[in-house]
């Protein structure tokens, strides 16, 4: 078997299990994304090494996730494990991510001094030579007010902050609200008797429109704004 295959890998009870995947939907399913598992899967087999192509007994898959159902395994490898990505494809992504975060700063920051956003080039400059670079486990979002930190010794940067109330559904909060604690800063929060997380928020204004789409993703749409 190629060792250029994308796989979603699980460690569970000293045990490995590893599927084959295509790895870009793959990530976008695990992220609540897309939803239909079928366009994730590129076999349908259950690895306990896919290099050697060591296909896992329906007694090992009983033990450990109590079915022996395809179906149900794969996606707790996708939702729950870790996606292998091919070297190739590691670095195309983060060349992808690179070019993304240049893009966030061109737009949402601008030189305090003239009120313009600076060039691309200009600031591509500045994280060369400031060896800034995004850590791959980790969402530009996240990362988005550290880095602009770490450029402002290198280049003038001001970012326009945005205050909005949300309100997430208790039915969505266990996955939605580790999720956004990472993306913004919580000003205030509190939990209603229904269960529901309300929280006041501050976020680059720039990536409202992102968090907005991201909120909606988590909630299916019953996120609201207040």
């Amino acid at each position: 078997m190629s060792e250029k295959i994308s796989l979603a890998r699980l460690k569970k009870f000293g045990k490995t299990f590893e599927i084959r995947v295509d790895p870009e939907a793959a990530l976008a399913y695990k992220k609540g994304e897309i939803s239909e598992l079928d366009d994730v899967l590129l076999a349908e087999k259950i690895f306990t090494d896919a290099h050697k192509g060591y296909v896992a007994s329906q007694e090992e898959l009983n033990k450990v996730f109590n079915t022996i159902d395809f179906s149900e395994i794969a996606d707790n490898i996708v939702k729950h494990g870790e996606i292998q990505l091919t070297s190739e494809h590691r670095s195309a992504e983060r060349e992808k991510r690179h070019r993304r975060l240049i893009e966030m700063i061109h737009k949402q920051a601008v030189d305090p001094k003239t009120g313009l956003p600076h060039p691309p080039q200009r600031i591509e400059a500045a994280l060369e030579q400031g060896k800034i670079h995004l850590d791959d486990h980790r969402s530009g979002e996240e990362q988005f007010e550290e880095i602009i930190s770490r450029l402002r010794p290198l280049i003038p940067l001001k970012i326009e902050q945005k205050q909005v109330k949300i309100e997430v559904p208790a039915q969505y909060t266990g996955r939605a609200y580790p999720i956004i604690r990472k993306m913004v800063k919580i000003l205030q929060e509190e939990w209603t008797n229904q269960g529901n997380w309300q929280a006041t928020i501050e976020l680059p204004a720039g990536l409202y429109p992102e968090f907005i789409d991201k909120l909606n993703s988590l909630t299916q749409g019953k996120g609201i704004i207040i």
